[in-house]
């Protein structure tokens, strides 16, 4: 009897202690411009010391799940060209907006150093490319990371994905393609795909399936596809495009695929972009160099299969801190500039911005670690042309209606927030010798328990309720 009851006494203290050593504290607020108050996006907010953090929305707010063993640790609060704000998490008021100063170095002071260094834009990404093996991982590691994917035009989403993924990287020296496995741990979606009429995706996708397939045979009308092999479609085309295989893997990692002979910033970089430096701020107490990204001499083609990808200028802006090199965070457009791929650009996405791109990385260890990841692309999908208009109206026998281009025009946009990073030798190797799937349209039970603990990012206040509306037609939790 004494041991049953010591037994039972023993399990309920385990019990307790289990639940708090897994409970969370829950910190949000509002981070804003000390002078002008306007909010601050993209700033980062992290457990000091940890990889435990989120980033701010555009409406310069955030919500972070900390975990209760490091409730007496410290919260960090940083924005490129601001002083940090630190303060004891067990102290963080969610009732206080954050307030960040801005800070500023003196380009005048830093050009006085006696040391030699690089003096131009262009000079500064040579050398911080240089010193890329020395900034990147040179060991295997994994993240964990939360994915939302968006799908939608200017009115409203289309789907929306959720996804908890793990991502693996041997290392920077190895080639990507080769060596970077990503698989999707936990997903909660919803799908509406009523209104969308992709014909042109459909007909990519046949020609895809069968390349001497006599689509001329063949009536594409939307009325003739039946809307599963339509999804089919629309989910392969998304795959070949924003697959997240092929946003790590390919040229659009601008940082780490660099050693690769065809990469964006590859050896023959200044033929295709111009650095100026405009500046240098501080990040967290650290002198950074604040580079413009210019077009260069040649265009530039990302070469997709199947998709002229190509006639793009480059622009944007991108961050090296002063003292190592290290590249902290990237800002990269490429802008449709050749004759061609403009008049493409604007006839079907209604846009010359074909990919907006932003990339922040994190230190740990004196190593650099993708942190945020942000892409955006223009959609191909064939709703609201004129040619759809004028049928739908001669269905109805009513007067043709101009098509609103709010409706017509669809973009996708990838946002990763990664917060755990692994280095353990046995971890890595017992995960690697699990399947990997790095398909988001996988079906998955949703797990609701997993989901009420797990750190993601905020939504800004006009996406939060096109998520609202769509999840009313579409439930966001479902398998």
């Amino acid at each position: 009897m004494k041991t049953t009851i010591s037994t039972s006494v023993l399990s309920l203290l385990f019990f307790a202690f289990s639940l708090t050593a897994f409970s969370q504290q829950e910190l949000k607020n509002k981070i804003v411009d000390f002078m002008t108050l306007e909010p601050l996006e993209s700033a980062s907010v992290y457990i000091q010391n940890t990889t435990i953090g989120t980033v701010s929305n555009s409406d310069g707010k955030f919500v972070l799940l900390v975990p209760q063993a490091h409730i007496n640790d410290t919260l960090v609060v940083s924005s490129i060209g601001y002083k940090s704000y630190k303060m004891p998490i067990a102290l963080f008021d969610n009732t206080k907006e954050v307030y960040l100063e801005e800070d500023i170095a003196s380009l005048e002071e830093v050009q006085l150093v006696t040391t030699p260094r690089p003096k131009t834009g262009n000079d500064i990404v040579l050398r911080a490319l240089k010193e890329l093996p020395e900034n990147l991982p040179e060991n295997p590691y994994m993240q964990k990371g939360f994915l939302r994917h968006k799908e939608r035009n200017k009115k409203e989403f289309k789907w929306l994905i959720e996804s908890a993924i793990t991502l693996y990287d041997s290392s920077f020296q190895s080639p990507a393609a080769k060596n970077l496995k990503i698989n999707v741990d936990q997903v909660r979606k919803s799908y509406d795909l009523r209104d969308i009429d992709s014909t042109l995706t459909y007909t990519a996708y046949l020609k895809d399936k069968n390349p001497r397939l006599n689509l001329r045979n063949k009536n594409l009308r939307r009325d003739t596809i039946k809307t599963a092999n339509l999804i089919k479609a629309i989910k392969w085309n998304d795959t070949r495009i924003n697959g997240l295989e092929n946003l790590f893997k390919g040229k659009l990692n601008i940082v780490r695929n660099s050693n690769a002979s065809e990469g964006l910033f590859s050896e023959d970089i200044l033929e295709t972009h111009h650095f100026v430096l405009d500046t240098i701020l501080v990040d967290d107490g650290r002198k950074i160099y604040k580079i413009k990204i210019d077009e260069g001499r040649e265009l530039i083609d990302l070469k997709t299969k199947g998709i002229y990808n190509g006639g793009y200028r480059a622009e944007g802006w991108l961050y090296v801190y002063y003292d190592t090199y290290a590249i902290k965070r990237i800002e990269y457009n490429l802008v449709a500039k050749s004759p061609a791929q403009k008049s493409r650009s604007k006839t079907l996405f209604g846009t010359t911005v074909n990919h907006k791109l932003v990339i922040n990385y994190i230190e740990y260890q004196d190593r650099m670690y993708p942190n945020f990841v942000s892409y955006e692309t223009p959609k191909l999908v064939n709703v609201g042309t004129k040619a759809k208009a004028r049928a739908q109206a001669n269905s109805k026998n009513q007067q043709e209606v101009e098509p609103n281009n709010d409706e017509r025009f669809y973009y996708a946009v990838q946002e990763l927030l990664f917060s755990e990073i692994i280095l353990e030798e046995g971890q890595i190797a017992e995960a690697l010798n699990k399947p990997w799937d790095a398909d988001i349209f996988a079906v998955k039970p949703y797990n609701k328990t997993f989901w009420e603990s797990y750190n993601t990012f905020l939504e800004s206040e006009e996406d939060e309720k096109l998520i609202q509306d769509l999840t009313k037609r579409s439930t966001l939790f479902k398998d």
